[in-house]
């Protein structure tokens, strides 16, 4: 469900929506801008996702790893 909200805009943005939000077959003004927030939103949803990612990966270079097959390693399989 949509939130009422006031922001406030650039007037040089603010006179180009109005003049082009119908010829980019837009409603309304208000269309426009959610559908420019919505895009902006998505794009720095991306930008945190890809942060998160290499701190993680950072995180996980750091950390000690421990051979999970060193018990196995001398055995001679082939010999079983």
């Amino acid at each position: 469900m949509p939130v009422r909200t006031n922001i406030h805009i650039d007037e040089k943005d603010y006179a180009f929506i109005k003049s082009t939000y119908k010829e980019l077959r837009y409603r309304s003004i208000s269309e426009y801008l959610r559908d420019a927030i919505t895009a902006k939103i998505e794009q720095d949803r991306k930008i945190l996702r890809e942060k998160k990612r290499v701190e993680a990966m950072e995180a996980l270079a750091a950390l000690p790893y421990e051979n999970a097959f060193a018990i196995m390693e001398g055995e001679d399989f082939e010999s079983r």
